[in-house]
């Protein structure tokens, strides 16, 4: 897949993030994983994700962001397939060559690790990334890794590879100004966690679309929302908010790191042997898993 078919398809529906299934070892659990990719890909997401955040790429080796990309590209079908890419530059150089060996469409760079970095810094990190591949790659505005609206249109100048942009910061009138100077030279895609909570803000910033990380267990219902929100149907919206996504939301703050280990539960609970987290998170404690049972049942 070109850089520009990329952009095109990532512009085109709901996207999302696989969990990395493991088994009971730690070890990465492929036939599972496969499944679930499989499954995910039946449904209306034109590119899935894998090996990102919520595929908690940040507890993965460089080799196993590989491996598990593989996978991915085995199962999906025609469903286009980015991996999460990171760490320091020659780290992310690294893992950008090898997931594109292995068949990858694409790469998003997730925030460098630990310590903050001067623009001037992260514009060589990302040009540097971008010079070492030929397919297309995102950036992700977020926590530690903010890019100046300048150094945005400096990487777009010099990048051609460069085709998307993915805000986490939740600073609506930054994410604007990026989306009116840059206009439709990249794709804009929500990211913050549980996206559609910010969905309708994103959209109105000129987010064209987002990354549902619920759609992992409730692709129906993540699919609903969107399609409700893409047409304006705003009481459709507000009935998922108020009966799912806020319920959802108040489990999930319950803890740091809940942003993934209850998807990661919900995967498990839709009948996948998803496995547990790995450390530094922690799963949801029984009692906890069923209150997220309770909340998906409500809504089906």
């Amino acid at each position: 897949m070109t850089p520009d078919s990329l952009k095109t398809a990532l512009g085109s529906g709901l996207l999302s993030f696989p969990v990395t299934h493991f088994d009971d070892d730690g070890a990465f659990a492929a036939e599972s994983y496969k499944s679930h990719i499989e499954w995910l890909a039946g449904y209306d997401a034109p590119v899935l994700f894998a090996a990102g955040g919520t595929g908690e790429f940040f507890s993965l080796r460089p080799d196993e962001v590989t491996t598990v990309v593989a996978a991915a590209k085995e199962s999906a079908g025609k469903t286009a397939i980015v991996s999460g890419c990171g760490y320091g530059t020659e780290i992310a150089v690294g893992i950008a060559q090898s997931v594109e060996k292995a068949g990858a469409d694409g790469i998003l760079v997730l925030p460098h690790y630990l310590i903050d970095a001067p623009q001037e810094g992260l514009f060589h990190h990302i040009k540097t990334i971008c010079d070492a591949v030929d397919f297309g790659v995102m950036i992700y505005n977020r926590d530690n890794s903010q890019f100046e609206v300048d150094t945005i249109a400096r990487l777009c100048d010099v990048c051609p590879n460069l085709i998307g942009f993915k805000g986490g910061s939740g600073d609506i009138g930054k994410v604007r100004q990026v989306t009116a100077k840059m206009g439709d030279r990249l794709t804009y895609l929500g990211g913050m966690p549980t996206a559609e909570l910010f969905a309708e803000a994103y959209l109105g910033a000129g987010f064209s679309t987002y990354s549902s990380a619920v759609f992992n267990f409730v692709p129906e219902l993540a699919n609903k929302f969107y399609n409700a929100l893409r047409s304006g149907d705003r009481a459709t919206c507000e009935q998922i908010l108020n009966d799912f996504f806020y319920p959802f939301m108040e489990l999930r703050n319950r803890r740091k790191g809940y942003a993934v280990s209850a998807i990661k539960a919900g995967v498990r609970l839709a009948g996948f042997q998803a496995g547990k987290v790995r450390a530094p998170l922690d799963d949801l404690t029984a009692e906890e898993e069923d209150v997220l049972r309770n909340i998906i049942e409500a809504n089906k």
